[in-house]
């Protein structure tokens, strides 16, 4: 992968080279998503024996935030992104996201509890894969596919290293300042970098040079544009069941807690494959077709999660849930800014995350609820393999025009 190098703006002293914009969102995802996303869940079971509460609270404060955070602000972030830049929203969510994660440490009732997942999901929003997505899609054409899944590799290595690191910070220090831990770690890791990234005065893209400014106004009439939303919405709710519940169901299974942690580092490893592999797979055929491969593979792994115990069976099913992890996230960019062009990237993903932040934290809820109802995970993991197979029914109804074509159709 050889990045086409652009210089250095000297009079500014922000770096724009390519490989820097890929470096910066690679770790911005490394922290805001990676440990983050994935390290809270981690400590559900801490927050269940030190304060009484059920699956259905300790997965709440994840949906209540972004139920809050995302209607009021996904479009508006999608919007400052589009006019100017993602530098400063990069900057405000790692500290978002740090000092949510700080706050988590501290608090002790379940007010608290909201606010600070508020924060979390507004760090998300601000410094999550929104303005990382537009950074890549600004910066890359040809190479977008390989260049995305490089940057979502921070992700899977965060994620992968996150639960490796509250094992051993835990086991130490106690789960309090594990997590303020990860908190600080957060800030010093995503904050830094974005500090120095370059925003252009100007759109300048080189794709971006080339397309029609198309109103959001004419996207939103677009058939494709509502089965992308609903069929992302699908798998991202699918994953976020299983990844909230994960470490619980391995907990019922008397698994120690080492044990549990190195199972969901080994899912976010096999992420890393899924990133890589998908990334080259987006870059060689259509990418409607990549996306319903990583629905099926998704809805496909569940399954073993309700088979009744063998020798391997959980490392079986992280393997496969992992490779289509990984490709989950990273592929809807790509089918937004072939469908709709990079110039308005900010404010579609605005729309479409706000609409899979709601489906990635309002499932797990609902598989908590169904848990604590039933004393099982059956009926919520079926429910699962129902949504993302169904996500990929929705995704083969997308008809994939040619690019200019349908620009200036739009516009």
């Amino acid at each position: 992968m050889v990045f086409r190098d652009r210089s250095i703006n000297f009079e500014s002293g922000q770096p724009s080279s390519q490989p820097y914009v890929v470096a910066t969102a690679f770790f911005s995802l490394f922290a805001i998503v990676g440990f983050a996303l994935y390290g809270l869940p981690l400590f559900y079971d801490f927050f269940m024996k030190e304060f009484g509460w059920t699956r259905t609270v300790v997965t709440s404060g994840n949906a209540l935030g972004k139920l809050i955070v995302a209607p009021l602000f996904g479009f508006i972030a999608g919007w400052m992104i589009d006019h100017y830049g993602p530098r400063k929203l990069l900057m405000a969510g790692a500290m978002m996201t740090g000092t949510a994660l700080v706050g988590l440490s501290l608090m002790n009732s379940l007010g608290a509890f909201y606010l600070f997942y508020i924060f979390n999901a507004l760090g998300y929003v601000f410094g999550g894969p929104l303005p990382c997505q537009v950074l890549i899609s600004r910066r890359f054409t040809k190479n977008r596919g390989k260049a995305m899944g490089i940057a979502y590799l921070g992700i899977g290595t965060g994620g992968f290293l996150v639960p490796l690191i509250t094992k051993t910070l835990e086991k130490n220090i106690g789960w309090h300042l594990a997590l303020t831990s990860l908190g600080l770690m957060i800030i010093l890791i995503a904050f830094p970098l974005a500090f120095f990234i370059k925003d252009p005065s100007e759109k300048s893209g080189i794709e971006e040079k080339k397309e029609v400014n198309v109103p959001i106004k004419n996207i939103l009439k677009k058939r494709n544009f509502y089965l992308l939303a609903f069929g992302s919405m699908c798998s991202i709710g699918a994953v976020g069941g299983i990844i909230q519940h994960l470490k619980l169901y391995m907990i019922d299974l008397n698994y120690t807690q080492a044990q549990a942690l190195n199972v969901m580092s080994f899912v976010l490893f096999m992420s890393l494959v899924g990133r890589v592999l998908m990334g080259v797979l987006a870059d060689l055929m259509q990418r409607k077709y990549v996306m319903m491969i990583i629905f099926v593979i998704v809805g496909s792994s569940i399954p073993l999660l309700l088979l009744p115990d063998f020798p391997g069976r959980i490392y079986i099913f992280a393997a496969i849930f992992g490779i289509g992890l990984g490709g989950d996230y990273m592929i809807i960019p790509l089918m937004a800014g072939d469908l709709f062009g990079v110039r308005t990237l900010g404010r579609v993903m605005g729309i479409i995350l706000v609409a899979d932040g709601l489906a990635e934290s309002l499932t797990p809820m609902l598989v908590g609820a169904s848990f604590d109802a039933t004393d099982s995970y059956k009926l919520g993991f079926t429910v699962l393999i129902c949504i993302a197979m169904a996500g990929v029914l929705i995704i083969s109804f997308i008809k994939r025009a040619d690019n200019k074509i349908e620009l200036s159709k739009l516009s």
